[in-house]
């Protein structure tokens, strides 16, 4: 079964439970996609993809235009999109790109880009995993969405459609976090590295594994008097350690 971008995107909304497989990513996918936030100019929309084994990326027309190139004069690869950051976002996204190599997982942002005649577009970049036959890990697919001024009528349905589901499914995985910080005195890094090595050993999305976290809590007994005691100390004197410059 193929999906074009914006049936693939309300699948996802319908169906949280199933994640893309390669076979599903259909090539005609931008231009489905711009029915997600409305019709208007091709280039407000466009897909990529990435590819974890080799670090190869793909993008479609739209997304070369939006960083100034003629669609097909010009490979994308991590070096080039990097270069195109905007100087105060570049660290942040290098870190994103980074950390979603290292963890095989989706990434998105909102930061600035600067395409080749120097203008300033900023951006939503929204993905989701992409898997092969045995449901391994190999990749992303996402969107790019260009939210620039001239863009603004098409910014909140796009909001209203993309973002909910994925701020759902992060506050979800920072809450499970934040148990494993609490109960293993973590840091939020190992804590993910801990959800992550969950999901790689279980089979299990990310996201499935945090949710069953935070549902099984109310299993456990309250936690013990001592505890709560040192909480209700953080809790009523950490303003006392707030600094202000």
């Amino acid at each position: 079964m193929n999906l074009t971008g914006g049936a693939l995107i309300r699948a996802r909304r319908r169906d949280t439970d199933c994640m893309l497989s390669a076979d599903d990513i259909d090539p005609s996918a931008p231009l489905a996609a711009e029915g997600v936030v409305g019709a208007g100019d091709p280039q407000t929309v466009g897909w990529f993809r990435f590819w974890f084994a080799d670090e190869r990326w793909e993008w479609s027309d739209e997304v070369a235009e939006m960083f100034g190139y003629r669609p097909g004069t010009v490979t994308p690869t991590t070096e080039l999109l990097l270069s195109h950051q905007h100087p105060e976002d570049r660290e942040r996204v290098e870190a994103a790109i980074v950390t979603s190599v290292r963890d095989h997982a989706p990434f998105s942002s909102r930061h600035r880009i600067i395409d080749t005649a120097g203008r300033e577009h900023p951006v939503i970049v929204v993905s989701d995993s992409v898997t092969d036959e045995n449901d391994k890990v190999i990749g992303t697919l996402g969107y790019y969405v260009d939210i620039t001024d001239a863009m603004a009528t098409h910014r909140d349905e796009l909001l209203e459609e993309l973002l909910p589901t994925v701020i759902e499914q992060r506050a979800t995985i920072e809450q499970a976090k934040g148990v494993l910080m609490l109960g293993y005195g973590l840091t939020a890094e190992q804590a993910f590295r801990v959800l992550v090595w969950r999901s790689q050993t279980t089979n299990l999305k990310l996201r499935d594994l945090a949710a069953q976290l935070i549902a099984d809590l109310g299993t456990l007994p309250a936690a013990d008097i001592g505890l709560r005691t040192r909480l209700d100390h953080v809790l009523l004197t950490g303003h006392n350690r707030i600094t202000t410059e």
